[in-house]
């Protein structure tokens, strides 16, 4: 029995000394962080080329700051701004109302509205907005009347901007809403089939608060979009913030202070834009891993 203990010795714990033998072997075992001075040396070198850039354009005369800040809140250029605006808000909301339509109808069970809804985003997708905007603005040659009354006065710069861009912003609308409704769970339809409402109580009341959730930021990155791409209606001599300027600078031949003008204004409003969608994201985030 003692040979068989002699051969097998049993292995005991080492006493713990006063002070904790555990704390020695937490101090042996101190984690030690990766030193990243390859990261913090292409980080100081960014922000240096970042400094040097800001200060060749802070000192650099060429672009006139003076001039920038005379022309900044000129009335000629806060009445482009106010268009630019207000045809971006407008663009939006109809572009949506009719892209949730085109989306519901790609979406139902009927054959026929299913081709012309995909036919519909498939023709304004493929084309690029400009030809849209010059052919609108060109209709008269094809139509002269229209109802008994003259193209020509019916559809004047700012309502075949209006047309163009909304019949254009309706197609990317339509797949964004697509989207947003076939992420809802197949479960929320069935149980607001089983209350007996109808197809668009379902879709308003269940289907697209939940979807909402979806909708939202791509939507939020158009409403952007579309206010720089109304920049393009300059193009049918619209006044819009960049014809604004536009006007000025063909008077002035002070070009890139007044591109700066317009410049600082998009960027101002974008921005205020971004802050905006992070707010509604954020809303209908609530109760999800999204929230923050």
């Amino acid at each position: 029995m003692s040979a068989q203990t002699d051969a097998f010795p049993q292995s005991h714990p080492a006493p713990l000394s006063k002070d904790g033998g555990a704390s020695q072997d937490a101090e042996r075992l101190r984690i030690v962080p990766v030193r990243r001075t390859g990261q913090w040396a292409a980080a100081v070198a960014v922000l240096l080329l970042l400094a040097l850039a800001l200060d060749s354009v802070i000192r650099n005369d060429a672009f006139q700051w003076d001039v920038v800040g005379d022309y900044f809140t000129t009335a000629s250029v806060l009445r482009g701004l106010g268009l630019t605006l207000w045809l971006t808000a407008l663009v939006m909301t109809l572009g949506f109302a009719l892209g949730t339509l085109l989306a519901v109808l790609r979406l139902s069970g009927n054959r026929v509205l299913q081709s012309v809804s995909w036919a519909y985003i498939w023709l304004f997708r493929s084309t690029p907005i400009l030809v849209q905007l010059l052919f609108w603005f060109n209709i008269g040659a094809l139509y002269p009347e229209i109802l008994g009354v003259r193209t020509v006065n019916l559809l004047g710069p700012v309502t075949v901007a209006v047309v163009g861009l909304t019949l254009h912003e309706a197609a990317y609308a339509a797949e964004v809403v697509r989207g947003g409704i076939l992420s809802v769970e197949r479960g929320q339809f069935e149980a607001a089939q089983s209350l007996g409402l109808g197809p668009w109580r379902r879709l308003r009341r269940i289907v697209l608060p939940q979807a909402m959730r979806s909708i939202v930021p791509p939507a939020g990155n158009m409403l952007i979009g579309t206010l720089k791409g109304t920049s393009i209606v300059s193009i049918i001599a619209v006044q819009d913030l960049l014809y604004s300027v536009q006007l000025v600078y063909h008077r002035t031949y002070q070009v890139i202070p007044l591109l700066l003008v317009a410049t600082l204004w998009y960027v101002a409003v974008t921005s205020l834009l971004g802050i905006g969608q992070h707010y509604v994201e954020r809303h209908y985030a609530r109760g999800t891993a999204g929230a923050r």
